[in-house]
């Protein structure tokens, strides 16, 4: 089976650093940089991108909420020319910065609750789906597997990689269980693993109550913002390499062309 490993990185900003990118490029095959919104800065989006070009690791926008003292967390309720306005404000932005470093931004993936409300909003997936294709229709649409932003996208005819996450739990329901609920965070390696692998054997999202919800995907992530990121990405990249799947890039799969 052939399947992507992504994270989130760039999302330090100014003095304040988040996440070991430097060892995440070196591990995963995909990483989604923050464009300044959420975190991240212009120096750090250019230091990202560059390591990114170093290690061969295919790049894309991760437009959030203008929320950065949320981390882009707290939902935001605004109108749909505002909306997609902010989120071709940061796809042009990282798709200039890609561009002098030699590469080609080549998926967006929607961050905290901006991903979170259009994934349960179909009205709101599909302005977020109509700002992507309007900036670029051949960008690839990284969306929680099954989601309502998963379904936009597909009928919008978008390029669409749905994602599982190895390091949060799922509600019965298929969304991510909220942060402030108990167990809704997996930061144990052995946790994430057994997590994923049991969604792989499944061919399903895995709630935390063992309920399965039937839906392909074709990326897992790791967040890089987790104090145990790279040792769970190592431990996920070697599970599923081990359970025999071939780890590549997004722009690469067979599944996206």
């Amino acid at each position: 089976m052939e399947l992507n490993l992504n994270a989130d990185l760039g999302e330090s900003f100014g003095a304040w650093k988040m996440g070991d990118d430097a060892t995440m490029l070196s591990i995963v095959n995909s990483a989604s940089i923050a464009c300044g919104f959420h975190a991240g800065d212009p120096q750090i989006m250019r230091r990202t991108l560059h390591a990114a070009r170093r290690n061969r690791v295919s790049i894309g926008a991760h437009p959030a909420f203008p929320d950065l003292q949320g981390f882009g967390r707290r939902a935001m309720h605004v109108a749909p020319d505002e909306l997609q306005a902010i989120v071709l404000y940061q796809l042009g932005a990282l798709a200039g910065m890609a561009r002098v470093e030699g590469l080609t931004m080549t998926h967006v993936k929607p961050h905290g609750a901006l991903s979170n409300m259009a994934s349960e909003d179909a009205s709101m997936a599909r302005n977020v789906v109509q700002a992507i294709k309007a900036f670029d229709a051949g960008l690839i649409l990284l969306a929680p597997a099954g989601s309502e932003l998963d379904a936009a996208g597909r009928r919008a005819g978008l390029r669409v990689a749905g994602e599982i996450f190895a390091d949060r739990a799922y509600t019965d329901e298929g969304h991510l269980m909220p942060r402030s609920q108990p167990g809704a965070v997996l930061t144990e390696r052995a946790a994430c693993v057994a997590h994923v692998l049991r969604m792989l054997e499944a061919g399903a999202i895995v709630s935390a109550s063992g309920k399965r919800l039937e839906v392909p995907f074709h990326s897992v992530c790791v967040h890089g913002d987790n104090v145990h990121a790279v040792e769970v990405a190592h431990a996920v990249r070697d599970a599923l390499t081990g359970a025999g799947c071939t780890l590549v890039a997004l722009p690469d799969m067979s599944a996206l062309r």
